[in-house]
């Protein structure tokens, strides 16, 4: 029993059939929709260059049961039960998918015109908002913002951006290397105001604590995201401090038959020495084929991937691999006010994180490097004209 339908447990599905898994699987999911991909909704869906985005997967001939609509309310490990909207639902084996879900502004709720970004129910509210080129507020200049604002501003709407931090991806990337970044929203023609909170929404106008008022057709909410773990809650199943399921290195839960994979459960790594929680979609489909192998009982798989991402924002294609927040070391490859440079960071001399724009060989190249854990040299490295695996000390 797989509960969420979005990338993991689509995956994990599509891995056990793959692995030999003749059991039944069955796949639980919160939305009426054919599961789909999430990445398309803040650029063709939301454009209206795509009306979905559902998986080009064929759940009946995988022998895949669908119960879509269907909301899990709770978990009793004794029982081996799940509660549903429909009453309890029996499992062996449960795997545990949910994702997770926005953060809410608090006191924009209820408010006409205030909108998150996180579903294709979302993403199809939010498409005639941007047909009919409103002025647009976005709260928040993490990666979810920026990609919202690149879309509205490609529709031709006004777009202001507003952010707490003194910086875009303040959460995200050290001051200086998300400095750059801050100019891409002036060429692109929105504006982004920063150390700036919104103090309140009214229908129309965004009130800034300094008085500010920013005219808002439409409020885009992009603070950030929490597993969504809240109906585990009383279950037995242990939570980490962002509420996410904390998983071993197998993907196993604290409760027995019980697994926890994608956005919303952490994992122990032993490449950075600390538990991980990854939101995104590599991780979503990089962790079911660790989560089947263990359930059909192979050589037990350890998960210790090297965390990947990517954004499309203001004409740039964004990609990261690793993990920095541990780094002794960061050297830049190129200039970052020009169309193409990456950051490297370095533990020991040896490769542990890459960010990469408008270069996408550095990642490939970077990626590997941090696998293998080879060790660099630091002045060849900072040599952007050398491919980046010629450092190789």
């Amino acid at each position: 029993m797989i509960v969420g339908a979005g990338m993991a447990g689509v995956q994990t599905a599509v891995a056990l059939r793959e692995r030999g898994f003749a059991g039944t699987v069955t796949l639980i999911g919160a939305e009426p929709h054919q599961p789909y991909d999430r990445p398309p909704l803040s650029k063709a869906v939301l454009l209206g260059k795509a009306e979905g985005s559902a998986f080009d997967v064929d759940f009946e001939a995988l022998g895949v049961e669908l119960r879509l609509g269907l909301e899990v309310t709770g978990l009793r490990p004794r029982d081996h039960e799940l509660d549903t909207a429909t009453g309890p639902v029996p499992y062996e084996i449960l795997v545990l998918a949910t994702g997770a879900e926005p953060m809410r502004l608090p006191g924009a709720e209820g408010i006409p015109g205030v909108h998150l970004l996180r579903t294709l129910d979302d993403a199809e509210r939010l498409r005639p908002v941007l047909a009919r080129q409103h002025d647009i507020v976005v709260v928040g200049a993490g990666w979810i913002g920026a990609e919202f604002a690149t879309a509205a501003r490609e529709a031709g709407c006004a777009v202001t951006v507003v952010e707490a931090a003194d910086r875009p991806l303040a959460g995200a990337l050290p001051a200086e290397v998300a400095a750059p970044m801050a100019a891409w929203y002036a060429d692109s023609g929105a504006s982004l105001r920063t150390h700036a909170r919104v103090e309140r929404i009214e229908p129309g106008v965004v009130v800034l604590d300094d008085g500010s008022r920013l005219p808002a057709g439409a409020v885009v909410v992009g603070i950030g995201a929490r597993p969504a773990t809240a109906w585990l809650t009383g279950s037995g199943i242990e939570l980490g401090a962002h509420r996410e399921v904390v998983a071993d290195h197998h993907l196993r839960t604290s409760v027995p038959d019980v697994y926890a994979v994608g956005d919303c459960a952490s994992f122990p790594s032993g490449r950075y020495g600390e538990r991980l929680l990854v939101h995104h979609w590599d991780n979503a489909l990089q962790g079911p084929r660790t989560v089947a192998a263990n359930i059909i009982g192979e050589t037990p798989a350890v998960y210790d991937p090297v965390p990947y991402f990517w954004s499309e924002q203001f004409g740039r294609f964004v990609q990261y691999a690793g993990h920095h927040a541990r780094a002794e070391a960061m050297v830049w490859r190129g200039d970052p006010t020009g169309p193409a440079w990456s950051v490297c960071w370095l533990t020991e001399n040896r490769l542990v994180a890459v960010l990469a724009v408008g270069r996408p060989r550095d990642l490939a190249q970077g990626r590997k490097l941090i696998e293998a854990g080879v060790p660099m040299n630091p002045d060849l490295l900072s040599d952007a004209s050398r491919p980046l695996k010629a450092a190789v000390a």
